[in-house]
C-alpha cells in the first residue's frame, strides 16, 4: 500500500468528492485546474490506499461502490465544512466583523468615546465591540486588547499609533473655591489647593505658556485623584483650583458652574495634548481595526496619517 502524507491523504480525498459532484474525471479536472490523468492518479492513489474500489467506471459511465458511497458522504461534508471555514476566515480580512477589544481612559471613554458607540455599530454592525475603561497603563499583547486610546505626549515604541483629536488643558475653579481672592498670574497659584489628574507626590509644578514666555509654579494639594471626573466634581465642591483636560469641564465652564482662570496663559499639561489610537503591528490589520480608527479620527475631528511610534 502506498504510503501518503496527511496532507495527500486529505487532498485527495477532497479530488474524489468533486469527481463524484461533477460525475466526471474530465470536469472535476476543469474545477480543479488538474488534468484528467492527475485527478485519475489521485483516485487510484486512494483506491490502493484504502484497499477499495471506490468508482465503477466504464467509458460511457461512471457510479459508485457501496464504499464509496459511504467514503463519499461523510467526506463531503469534511470538504464542506473546509469550504465553509475558508469563507468565514476571508470574510474576516474583507469586512469589519468579530470582537474588537477596546481600552481607554475612565473619562475619556465615558465623555468622548461612549456618545459615539450608537453610531458606530450601527455602521458596522457585524461588530462586536467591548470596552474596558481603566485609568492605569495597559498592555495591548499581555492584556489582550486590540485597539488602546491613550493621551500622551509621546505614543510608545513598538506600537502604531493614529491621532485622534487635539487636547487641551483647562485652569478652572468655582467661584466659591476662590475664596474671594483672585488668580492674575501663574505665581497666584501658590496661595490655593491646587488639584490636577494623576497619583503623584502632592509636591509638584504646574507649567504656563504665553507667547515666548514659560514659567513654572510649584503648586500644592491635599489630595491626589487618578481620574478626571472626580477632580471636576471637587472643584465644583469648592476645593480648589484645577488643571483638567478640556473635556472634563467644557460643560461646567459653559453654564458657569466653574470659571476659567488665566484665559492669557495656556497650560502644559502633564500628558501632552494628543488623544491617540494605539495597536500593535500587524502585517495585514483587521478591517474591524482599521474601520475603527477611522471613524473614531473622523468624529472627532483630526485627520493625521497612521504612523509607526518611536
Amino acid at each position: 500500500m502506498e504510503t501518503t502524507s496527511p496532507l495527500d491523504q486529505w487532498s485527495d480525498l477532497a479530488v474524489f468528492v468533486h469527481v463524484v459532484d461533477r460525475n466526471g474525471f474530465s470536469a472535476a479536472a476543469r474545477q480543479l485546474g488538474l488534468t484528467k490523468s492527475a485527478v485519475s492518479k489521485r483516485i487510484n492513489r486512494l483506491e490502493q490506499r484504502l484497499g477499495l474500489k471506490l468508482l465503477q467506471r466504464t467509458t460511457r459511465a461512471m457510479s459508485l461502490t457501496e464504499a464509496g458511497r459511504v467514503l463519499y458522504e461523510r467526506a463531503a461534508q469534511g470538504v464542506a465544512l473546509l469550504d465553509e471555514s475558508a469563507r468565514l476566515a476571508a470574510g474576516l480580512v474583507e469586512a469589519p466583523r468579530g470582537v474588537l477589544r477596546v481600552t481607554a481612559s475612565v473619562t475619556f471613554g465615558k465623555l468622548c468615546l461612549a456618545p459615539l458607540i450608537p453610531e458606530f455599530l450601527a455602521r458596522y454592525p457585524e461588530v462586536e465591540l467591548q470596552l474596558t475603561l481603566l485609568d492605569r497603563f495597559v498592555d495591548l499583547v499581555d492584556e489582550g486588547y486590540d485597539v488602546a486610546l491613550r493621551l500622551t505626549a509621546k505614543p510608545p515604541e513598538g506600537y502604531v499609533a493614529k491621532a485622534l483629536m487635539p487636547v487641551t488643558y483647562r485652569l478652572c475653579a468655582a467661584v466659591h473655591g476662590l475664596k474671594g481672592q483672585k488668580i492674575e498670574t501663574p505665581a497666584d497659584l501658590t496661595n490655593f489647593n491646587c488639584l490636577h489628574y494623576g497619583l503623584r507626590e502632592f509636591g509638584t509644578e504646574w507649567r504656563f505658556k504665553r507667547g515666548d514666555d514659560e514659567v513654572r509654579v510649584p503648586v500644592r494639594s491635599n489630595v491626589a485623584v487618578n481620574n478626571s471626573e472626580v477632580v471636576r466634581d471637587l472643584l465644583l465642591a469648592g476645593l480648589g483650583v484645577g488643571l483638567v483636560w478640556n473635556y472634563a469641564v467644557d460643560r461646567e465652564i459653559a453654564d458657569g458652574r466653574l470659571i476659567p482662570l488665566l484665559s492669557d496663559w495656556t497650560p502644559v499639561g502633564p500628558f501632552g495634548q494628543t488623544a491617540w489610537a494605539l495597536w500593535t503591528p500587524q502585517r495585514s490589520l483587521p478591517p474591524k481595526i482599521r474601520v475603527f480608527v477611522d471613524f473614531l479620527a473622523e468624529r472627532l475631528g483630526d485627520t493625521a496619517h497612521a504612523s509607526p511610534a518611536g
